[in-house]
């Protein structure tokens, strides 16, 4: 419970994370447990360029009762194959252990742990399978880390699916399809309002024999003069 904690330490966990909430870190949105503070939980994205890219992991960091003098615990409740994470979740990170002292704020604590996500340490590797795949094989690691990715962190629930750029989304030239239909639609009713382009128009698109294509022409010159 936090009423273990002291009055002095609350003051400062409650300064702590009404700065997170307010003041993001890049990636981190805190979540505030307000029956237990020192129960605390964010939403971390993963980070671009990793097998972690487009993830979105929940974590939490269990505050001990003599906090700030002892480290918190660290756990991810999504789970993640990465070799400092074992496979319940545990966290390995220097800043929670004998890099730990009563200064180090819980802002810098999840800055620290996405970067882990970024540089992984298989030297202390929790999950050992993944520790000796990052090492021997990238590619198998890589694999592995995104379909555990694609399977529990990338919930539709949780994120909409973007909509890709596609060919049928813009033409060669850069004109995205709604301002080509605008065109079109523009087109539409400048033709519709004179039947002399509606009959010309009409000519052009009929497939003609070559000997005719002179005559044709001239009848959508001749047309188009009566403007």
């Amino acid at each position: 419970m936090d009423s273990q904690l002291s009055a002095q330490t609350m003051k400062r966990l409650q300064r702590e994370l009404h700065d997170l909430a307010t003041n993001p870190a890049e990636g981190i949105r805190v979540l505030i447990n307000d029956q237990n503070l020192t129960d605390v939980q964010a939403e971390m994205d993963g980070p671009a360029g990793t097998p972690y890219e487009g993830g979105l992991f929940r974590l939490r960091l269990h505050l001990p009762a003599d906090f700030p003098q002892s480290p918190p615990k660290g756990f991810f409740i999504t789970k993640v194959f990465h070799p400092n994470v074992s496979t319940s979740g545990d966290i390995c990170v220097n800043v929670l252990k004998r890099d730990w002292n009563e200064s180090v704020t819980l802002r810098h604590v999840f800055m620290v742990i996405r970067c882990l996500l970024i540089q992984p340490f298989p030297d202390s590797a929790l999950n050992e399978e993944a520790g000796k795949l990052l090492l021997e094989d990238y590619d198998e690691y890589d694999k592995r880390a995104r379909l555990m990715t694609s399977i529990h962190a990338m919930s539709t629930a949780k994120r909409p699916t973007p909509t890709p750029l596609t060919t049928s989304g813009a033409n060669a030239g850069g004109t995205s399809s709604s301002d080509t239909s605008k065109k079109e639609k523009e087109g539409g009713a400048a033709e519709g309002s004179s039947p002399t382009l509606k009959k010309a128009k009409s000519d052009q698109s009929k497939t003609v024999p070559v000997g005719a294509a002179t005559s044709t022409m001239a009848k959508v010159k001749k047309g188009l003069k009566r403007l």
